[in-house]
């Protein structure tokens, strides 16, 4: 039997937002220690993980590991119907195959129960390492949003580079080129406006802005966003989801063909 009920809906309505257009079906895997999703996008580039923490829902109740598949796009139109101050409740049985979600109105005067039925979907775990990565970069999602945005009207590939100066996003299109530098910014009255960078070595690296225009959906859950860069490795963009847990995407780095051989 599964059981959770989250006081705060409107965050998995925020969440289910966020990973729609990259994931059509997903599986969500519940355990004593939280709900959580692993699924790559259709075209096997960009990697999904979501985790909410047991302790961040009022009640949670989850007798034994569950895997529950999901068609997002249906999920998501389910949760459309719940307003953003409802609570929202999640139940399954051990071996079912629906799902049942309620929406209770704060005030307890309305409440409405939607059911769906559950998909079996084959999905592969893949492991992701603990990594130590060469560059970690802390900023304003907002900001990170709209810069994501202004370059893709320019071009389809952005580039991250990160050194001592600071770190610049730049990209290359048919009507020219545009780069955005921030620096290093700690001295702010609010602690979500700061710009911090660590910096062990300096990095560059090339990426969709299709994908990162996508990573963005997830702005809302959070005021800040880590970028995380390493030049062997997948970029890291993580939005926390309140204080319960996170969402991170992955998305592995454009591999540069016209590289100048005789540089």
């Amino acid at each position: 039997m599964l059981e959770l009920r989250l006081v705060q809906g409107s965050l998995l309505k925020k969440v289910l937002e966020s990973v729609k257009d990259l994931v059509n079906d997903a599986n969500f895997d519940c355990s004593s220690t939280g709900f959580s999703l692993q699924a790559m996008d259709s075209s096997h580039v960009a990697l999904v993980s979501l985790l909410l923490r047991s302790e961040g829902f009022e009640h949670y109740r989850c007798d034994r590991n569950l895997s529950m598949g999901m068609n997002l796009g249906n999920m998501s139109k389910m949760l459309k119907c719940a307003g953003n101050d409802d609570i929202i409740t999640i139940k399954a049985d051990d071996g079912g195959d629906t799902v049942t979600f309620m929406f209770e109105s704060p005030t307890q005067d309305k409440i409405a129960d939607f059911e769906m039925k559950l998909m079996d979907i084959d999905s592969e775990h893949l492991g992701i390492p603990d990594a130590e990565y060469h560059s970690i970069v802390r900023m304003p999602s907002g900001e990170f949003s709209r810069i994501c945005k202004d370059l893709s009207s320019i071009g389809d590939t952005v580039v991250i580079s990160v050194t001592k100066e600071g770190v610049k996003f730049s990209t290359a299109g048919d009507i020219g080129t545009a780069n955005i530098v921030l620096r290093q910014n700690t001295t702010v009255d609010k602690p979500e406006d700061a710009i911090v960078i660590e910096m062990n070595e300096p990095v560059s690296l090339s990426f969709a802005l299709r994908y990162m225009n996508s990573f963005t959906k997830a702005t809302p859950l959070s005021d800040t966003v880590t970028i995380s860069l390493s030049s062997e490795l997948p970029v890291v963009v993580e939005y926390k989801v309140a204080e319960m847990g996170y969402i991170r995407y992955y998305l592995a780095p454009k591999i540069e063909e016209e590289e100048d051989t005789n540089a």
